[in-house]
C-alpha cells in the first residue's frame, strides 16, 4: 500500500507519495498539498488492487515515434502502409508528431480535427487512423484512454457519395475519343468491371477464350512514388468474371493486331521476387502501363476531346460504375455483382449502389395484378362449377 511522508523544502511542506508498481518497482510522486497526496494515494491504491495501474512513465513517448514503431509492426500491404504513412506525415504529425502521449487529451484531438482541411471522408479516414493509434497505445499499457473515443469529441459526419454511373453516349463518346491503341482499357472496364491496375495486370493467360470466363488474379501497383510491381488484387481477392461475347471478340481482335508483351516486375513490394507476365496492356517501351502517366496524357486528354468534366468522379473508375449499373439495370443480384467487382462483401455493394436498382414497385404491382387474376380465375371456375 501506498505511504506519504512530509518534509520541508524551503521552509514550505512537501508530501512524497510511495508506492510500489505491480512489478515491485519503487516509485515516489511529490505534491505541495496534502490534500492532493491523499488523492494520489487512494487512486493509485486502487489502480493496482483494479489492475488498471499504469505506469506514469510510460505515456512519456511522443505520437510520432509510437506511430512510428506501430506502422512497422502492422501486416499491411505496401501500398496500404505507404498511404497510412502519408497521412500520418502530411496531416497529424506536424499537430500531434512532437506530443507525448500522455499529453494527448480529448480537447487536443478535437482542436486537431477542426484543424484539419479536405473531403470530408479523407477526414474521416485520417481521424480512424489516429484512433487505431492510440486505441494501440491503450493496448500497450501506455495510456488509460482513447482520447479519440471521449464523448466530447466530434467527427465529420460521413457523407453518402452518390454515384451516377456514366450514360452509354458518354462511354460511347469516351471510347471514340481514346486514341486506337488504348480502347481495348476501356472496353475491359465496361465489359468485365476491373479495376484500372487489374486492367493494367491483364494478360491472355488469365482468360478462357472458350468457356467465356476471365481471372482476375493480379494488378500492376505503384509505390515509392512512381516504381511498378505486381500484386494480387485489392482485398487479396482473385476471383472469376464472365466475359461477354462482344468483349470476347474485342479483346481477340485487339491480340490478333497488338500481341501481349512480356513484362517482369517484383511481386508484392519492391524486393519481390521478379515475376514475368505476359499483357495485354505494355507501353512503347515494352513495360507495365503507369496510372499515373495514362492518367495524365490518354485519359484526361480523351475526356476534354468527350466534351466529359476532367474529374475525380470521371475517372476510368466510371467504367466500374456503369458495369456495375448495367448488371443491376438487368436484374443481377447484389451478390454476383458484389463478386464480379470484387468488392470486399455485397454489404459494401449494396450501400454503393442500391440507388441505381430498378424500382420494385412496378413489378410489385403486376406480381399483385397477376395474384388477383387468379383469385379472380378460381372464383369464376367455383361460379361455374355450382351452375
Amino acid at each position: 500500500m501506498a505511504s506519504i511522508h512530509r518534509r520541508e523544502v524551503g521552509g514550505k511542506p512537501r508530501y512524497d507519495v510511495s508506492y510500489r508498481e505491480p512489478d515491485g518497482r519503487q516509485r515516489m510522486k511529490t505534491f505541495r498539498k496534502r490534500s492532493d497526496a491523499d488523492r494520489f494515494k487512494s487512486t493509485v491504491e486502487a489502480d493496482v488492487l483494479r489492475g488498471t495501474y499504469l505506469d506514469p512513465d510510460a505515456g512519456r513517448i511522443t505520437f510520432k515515434k509510437y506511430a512510428e514503431e506501430w506502422l512497422k509492426s502492422q501486416t499491411f500491404e505496401p501500398t496500404t502502409r505507404e498511404q497510412v504513412e502519408s497521412r500520418l506525415r502530411v496531416h497529424v504529425y506536424p499537430v500531434l508528431g512532437s506530443k507525448l502521449l500522455g499529453q494527448i487529451k480529448p480537447s487536443t484531438i478535437q482542436a486537431w480535427i477542426s484543424g484539419l482541411s479536405g473531403a470530408v471522408n479523407t477526414r474521416r479516414v485520417i481521424i480512424a487512423n489516429v484512433s487505431t493509434i492510440l486505441s494501440a497505445a491503450v493496448d500497450d499499457e501506455r495510456i488509460a484512454k482513447n482520447p479519440c473515443k471521449a464523448g466530447s469529441v466530434t467527427t465529420p459526419k460521413r457523407q453518402a457519395n452518390k454515384i451516377v454511373p456514366w450514360t452509354v453516349e458518354q462511354v460511347a463518346a469516351m471510347r471514340e475519343a481514346l486514341p486506337d491503341q488504348w480502347r481495348i482499357a476501356l472496353e475491359l472496364g465496361v465489359g468485365l468491371g476491373l479495376r484500372q491496375g487489374e486492367v493494367f495486370g491483364l494478360s491472355p493467360d488469365d482468360v478462357d477464350f472458350l468457356r467465356g470466363t476471365v481471372e482476375i488474379r493480379r494488378q500492376v501497383k505503384i509505390l515509392a512514388g512512381n516504381k511498378l510491381l505486381f500484386g494480387l488484387p485489392k482485398y487479396n481477392k482473385t476471383r472469376t468474371v464472365p466475359l461477354p461475347e462482344p468483349v470476347r471478340d474485342l479483346l481477340a481482335g485487339y491480340l490478333a493486331e497488338r500481341p501481349a508483351r512480356a513484362v517482369t516486375l517484383p511481386w508484392g513490394t519492391l524486393d519481390g521476387e521478379p515475376t514475368t507476365v505476359s499483357l495485354v496492356l505494355t507501353t512503347r517501351e515494352r513495360k507495365a502501363l503507369n496510372r499515373n502517366y495514362f492518367n495524365t496524357y490518354i485519359w484526361k486528354p480523351a475526356l476534354a476531346k468527350a466534351g466529359i468534366e476532367s474529374s475525380r468522379q470521371n475517372g476510368t473508375h466510371a467504367l466500374r460504375h456503369h458495369y456495375a449499373s448495367v448488371l443491376l439495370d438487368a436484374g443481377e443480384n447484389i451478390k454476383a455483382v458484389s463478386e464480379y467487382l470484387g468488392h470486399a462483401d455485397p454489404g459494401f455493394t449494396l450501400r454503393t449502389y442500391t440507388h441505381l436498382m430498378p424500382s420494385s414497385s412496378e413489378r410489385t404491382r403486376k406480381a399483385v395484378a397477376d395474384a388477383f387474376a387468379c383469385y379472380t380465375a378460381v372464383r369464376s371456375d367455383a361460379e361455374t362449377d355450382a351452375l
